[in-house]
């Protein structure tokens, strides 16, 4: 077993380590944490640059490179859950524009407007991941991407899914010139998502469940499409809605391509 480094909730870098919580300090520093063997190996699997590592006495990871040892009481207070799963990583930011995103041949891009939970924005990076989504744009108010809650609950789909932040007339823009079409899910809409041709190349835009889509949103729809609710319910969580829409729009698209 090698030697603790740190023994001290007073040292420096457990100290910076809590401020990274922030999403403030995050960006000052253009980094973002990673905890647990799971996430940080597929962190490293997909090539992100790995600036930092924590680990405590006897921990191991795979091909694990030089790292800083950790007294356990001390890495799980600088723990964002208070239980650090005896590692903690400090990966460089990677871009989240829409130049770094290439669309497919027939595209489908998931839009969530205004996600203001974590875990709904990790809920959606999960789908657009396991639909095989082109990319997941965020736009409008909402969580920062790089937040510990986002990362541990997209269980590591954060590291797969080209993702891109941008507003709203940027994006439409961006959709326009690569001739993709922007259809927005609306309660009122005239047309059921199943009966809707989502075959071609789609953006769907879902707005956050309890504000529904800006009307700078509604706006710029090129269609807009219902999901029907039978219960006493009117509304579902955004993740839920972008999940429906997601995999009818792939299943569509893959009918077209046997």
């Amino acid at each position: 077993m090698r030697h603790v480094e740190i023994s001290s909730l007073a040292n420096e870098r457990i100290k910076r380590l809590v401020r990274l919580r922030e999403r403030a300090h995050r960006d000052e520093e253009g980094v973002f944490v990673v905890e647990g063997d799971r996430l940080v190996n597929r962190a490293i699997a997909r090539g992100l640059n790995l600036l930092e590592i924590y680990v405590t006495p006897g921990h191991r990871l795979e091909d694990e490179p030089i790292s800083t040892i950790v007294e356990s009481g001390v890495l799980d207070k600088a723990s964002y859950r208070s239980q650090s799963e005896g590692l903690i990583a400090v990966f460089e930011q990677f871009p989240t524009r829409l130049t770094e995103i290439a669309p497919e041949s027939t595209p489908l891009i998931l839009v969530a407007e205004s996600v203001e939970k974590p875990g709904n924005l990790g809920a959606i990076l999960r789908t657009a991941d396991a639909v095989g989504a082109t990319a997941l744009v965020t736009t409008g108010s909402g969580v920062d991407l790089f937040n510990p809650n986002v990362i541990r609950s997209s269980t590591g789909a954060i590291f797969s899914v080209p993702y891109a932040h941008v507003d709203l007339s940027d994006l439409t823009s961006w959709l326009d010139d690569n001739g993709v079409e922007l259809v927005v899910a609306f309660p009122d809409a005239d047309v059921v998502y199943w009966d809707a041709d989502l075959s071609g190349s789609i953006a769907i835009l879902v707005g956050a469940e309890h504000v529904g889509v800006s009307e700078e949103a509604a706006a710029a729809a090129q269609r807009t499409v219902a999901i029907p609710m039978s219960g006493t319910s009117d509304s579902l969580n955004v993740s839920v809605s972008v999940a429906v829409l997601a995999f009818e729009a792939r299943r569509q698209q893959s009918k077209l391509d046997h």
